[in-house]
């Protein structure tokens, strides 16, 4: 089954996303290495998350979406965009799918339920 509308809030620990209709929305989660690894530095210079992680935390992101038909990708910082690129390069069928991205802290399940319901109205009646 396509889902039409989703949401997608994403930091370097997990993401959530929230499949929204008018009137429900329900959510899931995807947790990555680094919020349950804790990586050594070698000399102080590497970084705590391993390329690997990253690769393999937002390709299991992107399977989780592959059923939507619009998403909207939201989150504090960084990584959204980092997953943006990610699907740039390696999940192409999910680019044409993502339709926003905009910078939203850490707000509540309802509270982004709202927001992305806002958002895609406002989407809607622009086409």
């Amino acid at each position: 089954m396509t889902i039409r509308h989703a949401a997608l809030w994403i930091d370097h620990h997990e993401a959530k996303i929230f499949h929204v209709t008018d009137d429900a929305f329900d959510s899931s989660t995807v947790e990555s290495a680094a919020a349950h690894v804790h990586r050594h530095p070698k000399g102080g210079a590497e970084p705590h998350e391993h390329p690997a992680d990253a690769k393999h935390f937002y390709d299991e992101v992107a399977r989780a979406l592959s059923d939507v038909s619009e998403i909207l990708v939201v989150g504090p910082a960084t990584a959204k965009l980092e997953f943006i690129k990610h699907v740039h390069k390696h999940c192409h069928a999910l680019e044409p799918k993502i339709v926003g991205v905009e910078t939203v802290d850490h707000p509540t399940d309802a509270q982004l339920a709202a927001y992305v319901r806002s958002y895609f109205k406002a989407a809607d009646r622009m086409r």
